[in-house]
C-alpha cells in the first residue's frame, strides 16, 4: 500500500509549529512496510485542504491527515475531508460521552460537541490524552482515510493503540530496519567504500544519511516475518562492520552517549568530564541515558584559566607557554579531573568553538584529552571548517565522546 500524510494547520505553514507529526507518522509507516510517496502541510483553508484531499484521495491508497479535529472554528479537517469522500458527519454517542466525563467538572460548551462528529460509519479512535477523536474509514473507492489530531502526544497513541494495528492487519510483508551508526568516515567516502554493497542493494536496501558528525545507514529488509526480515539484515550489516571496523560504533542504538554508558557499566567504571568549549555538553549527552548515575561521577566546566588551575589543576606555566587550547592543557585538563574526582576514567575537551579566531587558535581547533588506566593521553581533533559557534560546539562533544569510546574498548581488550 502506498499512503500520503496530509498535516493541516496555519501555525505549520507559519513556521509557528514545527511538524513533529509526519515524521512520526513516516517512521510508523516504515515499519510496516507502507511506502509513504507525498507529504504536505495546508493551512486552514477549506479550498486548498479539500483540493489536497482530492489529489491524495486521487493518487494514494491511504490519507492520514494530522490535525484541524478541534472545537474550534478554524479546525476544519473532518468536515472538508469528509464532504470529499461523500461522508456526512452524525453524532458518535461513545465520544460525545467521552467528553461529557472529561468536562464533568465544567467547561463543556457547544463548541466541544463538534468533536463528537464523526465520518457516517466510520470506525472511532478514542484519545486517551485528549477530546478529540481520530477516526478511520473507507471510502467508496477502497481507499483508507484515517483522521488524527494534531498534539504529538494525542496522536501518537492514538497511532499506537489503534492504527498500527489496524495498518499491520493488512499488510502481506513486514519491514524491518537497523541502523548502522558510523563515525569518522564522511558519507561521500563511506558511500564510495561500499559502493557495491549500495549499488546491488535491493533487499535489504542500504541507504546513508548525514548529519551530526557521523553517517548513519540504514538496512531495510521485507519478509513474511519480522524474523525472516531480521535474518535478512545480518550478513548486509556484517559486511558494514567488516568494512568500518571500530568507525561502526552502534547497531541499533541511539546514540554515542549510549554506547557509552554500556560500556562502563560493562567495564564496571566511572566516568567524570572536564569542559572548556563545550560548557557542559559532554556531561549533559551522557546525563540523559537512563543508567547514568551509576557510571557518571561528575562534570566539571572549566572555562576561564583561574578555573582550569583551582579545578582541574592545570599548571599556570602549561597556560602561559601552551595556552588554554593545547595538547598539554587538555592532558592536564583530564588528569586533574581524574584526581579531583576518583572517577574511573577523565575526559577533556578544550578549543575554540568560534565564530571568530582567537589568539589561542583558529575557529575549529579542538583538543581532547584522556586520563585513565591506560594514562594520560591528549590529541587534536579533526573538526569540519565552520563559523558556527553551535554547530562546533556540537561536533566537538561527538569527538570527545568518540574518543572516551575508543578508549574504553582498549581497555575492554586489554583484560
Amino acid at each position: 500500500m502506498q499512503a500520503e500524510v496530509l498535516s493541516v494547520g496555519t501555525e505549520l505553514l507559519l513556521g509557528q509549529t514545527v511538524n513533529t507529526d509526519t515524521t512520526i507518522v513516516a517512521k510508523a509507516l516504515s515499519a510496516l512496510g507502507i511506502d509513504l510517496l507525498y507529504a504536505a502541510v495546508v493551512g486552514d483553508n477549506v479550498g486548498r485542504l479539500e483540493k489536497a484531499v482530492y489529489d491524495a484521495l486521487d493518487r494514494s491508497d491511504i490519507l492520514i491527515t494530522t490535525g484541524g479535529l478541534g472545537p474550534t472554528g478554524d479546525d476544519l479537517t473532518k468536515e472538508t475531508v469528509a464532504a470529499a469522500a461523500g461522508k456526512k458527519l452524525v453524532l458518535h454517542e461513545q465520544s460525545y460521552q467521552h467528553l461529557l466525563d472529561y468536562f464533568a467538572n465544567g467547561g463543556m460548551t457547544e463548541n466541544q460537541m463538534k468533536q463528537a462528529m464523526l465520518p457516517e460509519g466510520c470506525t472511532a479512535l478514542k484519545n486517551d490524552n485528549g477530546t478529540a477523536p481520530g477516526c478511520a474509514f473507507r471510502t467508496d473507492k477502497g481507499k483508507i482515510v484515517i483522521m488524527l489530531p494534531g498534539p504529538p502526544r494525542e496522536m501518537k497513541n492514538i497511532w499506537n493503540k489503534y492504527v498500527a494495528p489496524m495498518l499491520a492487519a493488512k499488510q502481506d510483508e513486514v519491514l524491518v530496519s537497523r541502523y548502522c551508526r558510523v563515525v569518522n568516515i564522511g558519507e561521500s567516502a563511506l558511500e564510495d567504500r561500499l559502493y557495491d554493497l549500495l549499488k546491488n542493494s535491493t533487499n535489504p536496501t542500504v541507504a546513508p544519511y548525514a548529519g551530526g558528525g557521523e553517517t548513519m545507514l540504514r538496512v531495510t529488509a521485507k519478509a513474511k516475518t519480522k524474523e525472516e526480515a531480521y535474518a535478512m539484515t545480518i550478513p548486509v550489516v556484517q559486511a558494514i562492520a567488516d568494512e568500518c571496523g571500530d568507525d561502526l560504533y552502534a547497531v541499533d542504538q541511539d546514540c554515542m552517549e549510549q554506547v557509552v554508558v554500556e560500556l562502563l557499566h560493562e567495564l564496571g567504571m566511572t566516568v567524570c568530564t572536564c569542559e572548556s568549549m563545550t560548557g557542559g555538553l559532554i556531561a549533559g549527552r551522557i546525563t540523559n541515558i537512563p543508567g547514568a548515575s551509576d557510571v557518571f561521577e561528575c562534570g566539571l566546566v572549566t572555562y576561564s584559566n583561574r578555573i582550569k588551575h583551582k579545578l582541574a589543576g592545570v599548571a599556570v606555566k602549561t597556560l602561559d607557554e601552551h595556552t588554554a587550547v593545547s595538547l598539554e592543557t587538555a592532558a592536564e585538563m583530564a588528569q586533574g579531573a581524574l584526581a579531583l574526582s576518583g572517577a574511573s576514567v577523565a575526559v577533556s575537551i578544550t578549543g575554540v568553538a568560534g565564530p571568530d579566531d582567537t589568539p589561542e587558535g583558529e575557529v575549529g581547533t579542538v583538543f581532547v584529552g584522556l586520563a585513565g588506566p591506560l594514562g594520560v593521553r591528549s590529541a587534536k581533533v579533526d573538526m569540519l571548517r565552520s563559523r558556527d559557534r553551535a554547530y562546533n560546539r556540537s561536533l566537538a562533544t561527538v569527538k570527545a565522546l568518540d574518543a572516551l569510546r575508543l578508549y574504553l574498548l582498549e581497555i575492554k581488550r586489554s583484560r
